[in-house]
């Protein structure tokens, strides 16, 4: 296997399982509501506490990454996030799921900037895009196996705490055994060409070769991630509203994350074939308007529609994932990585915290048609993304 290769399938592996545990809260919260009597403004602060953890941490683990490289704050963080699902198993009221959330989340905060570096590195011009796509499906294959699998068991009668806790373990597992393939791979060490770099010009600055484009696509990212995490966060509680029974309605975000799956995957391949402001372009008023109609569509058809939403939610990370290594210096990667999802991530942090106030107040459709409003008003940001790239995004590996 080449290093392109083995650092996309480990990385891949990894997103597996951090997306996962990312993903399955939103199939644990309305079961956690219900065993705690929480109402919707503190499920969206526990989803908040999550978030907040990712949106902290996600830019010191990629300056860290430059004097410390990947494999070894990988492995931390991974066994960080197995130790909070732990001690989700053992909570008791909601502070203690806040604190051990937010110990997940931190652990989980490491894994995104640091494996797409790692993947931006091993991929610098043709193909990025195709291996940024794969690994974000990668993501959805844990969020759909992972989610379908606490939905089943619960579904089944059994408590929420047990597979938390096996979760937990098995994180912890992997977190040694990521570790062991990306050393014997060769991978995660600080590039020489770093060394030299932080050597002769301190590690300063973002390294981005395309400020505007950066800027953009960031702009782009807070409204994804903002409309992404609320719909997910509060879709489950619109289709208990429209009566359909609750083993129905926790299997909505794995429904979405299943059309999702396939969104990421043809997103990657769209974007390097017709560019990334067109990808985003569609998968974003395509997720407006799915949004909408799932509000109006009587419960069955809605819960049918849910894939194909979901293909459209997921879709746009790719296009903008990818196309973060055409605006950043090599060397920077990690850094500037580091920066785009912490951005994204602290609108995670607000959005279901926000939404759940709002929905306390008007209602859950109400609700949820507002996310899809907000997503339509920030579709013209395209054609800002499209004039700081200019005809074709110039790559930063050349």
């Amino acid at each position: 296997m080449t290093r392109s290769r083995a650092t996309l399938a480990t990385c891949s592996g990894a997103h597996i399982l951090h997306d996962g545990l990312t993903d399955v809260l939103y199939v644990l919260l309305p079961v956690i509501a219900q065993t705690f009597g929480l109402n919707y403004a503190q499920i969206g602060f526990i989803r908040s506490a999550n978030k907040a953890a990712l949106a902290v941490f996600q830019l010191p683990a990629g300056l860290l990454a430059e004097r410390y490289g990947e494999r070894s704050l990988l492995a931390l963080g991974t066994a960080c996030a197995g130790i909070g699902f732990v001690a989700l198993g053992f909570a008791s009221g909601f502070v203690a799921i806040l604190v051990a959330l937010f110990i997940a989340g931190l652990g989980s905060a490491f894994q995104h900037p640091l494996s797409s570096s790692m993947i931006s590195n091993a991929y610098p011009v043709d193909g990025r895009r195709i291996a940024l796509g794969t690994y974000n499906f990668a993501g959805d294959v844990g969020k759909v196996g992972v989610a379908s699998l606490f939905s089943v068991l619960i579904a089944a009668g059994m408590g929420w705490q047990a597979p938390a806790m096996a979760t937990g373990v098995v994180a912890m597992a992997a977190a040694v055994i990521f570790y062991a393939l990306l050393r014997s791979a060769g991978i995660g060490n600080r590039p020489p060409r770093l060394r030299s770099s932080v050597a002769e010009h301190g590690n300063g600055g973002w390294g981005l070769s395309n400020r505007e484009g950066f800027i953009a696509l960031t702009a782009i990212e807070i409204v994804d991630s903002s409309m992404r995490s609320a719909f997910l966060t509060f879709v489950a509680f619109l289709m208990l509203a429209k009566g359909l029974p609750e083993g129905w309605a926790l299997m909505s975000v794995p429904l979405a994350a299943a059309g999702g799956m396939a969104g990421k995957l043809a997103c990657g391949f769209l974007a390097e074939r017709f560019g990334p402001v067109r990808t985003i372009a569609v998968t974003q008023a395509t997720c407006a308007a799915g949004i909408v109609a799932l509000v109006y569509l009587p419960g069955l058809s809605a819960y049918v529609l849910l894939p194909l939403v979901g293909l459209a939610l997921n879709g746009t990370s790719s296009a903008l994932y990818g196309t973060v290594g055409d605006v950043v210096e090599p060397e920077k990667v990690s850094r500037a990585f580091g920066l785009f999802y912490t951005v994204g991530s602290s609108c995670g942090v607000i959005a279901p915290l926000a939404y759940g106030v709002l929905a306390d107040q008007v209602g859950i459709e109400t609700t949820v048609l507002c996310i899809a409003a907000v997503t339509a008003v920030f579709l013209p940001a395209t054609l800002w993304l499209k004039r700081s790239l200019g005809p074709k995004p110039r790559p930063a590996f050349g």
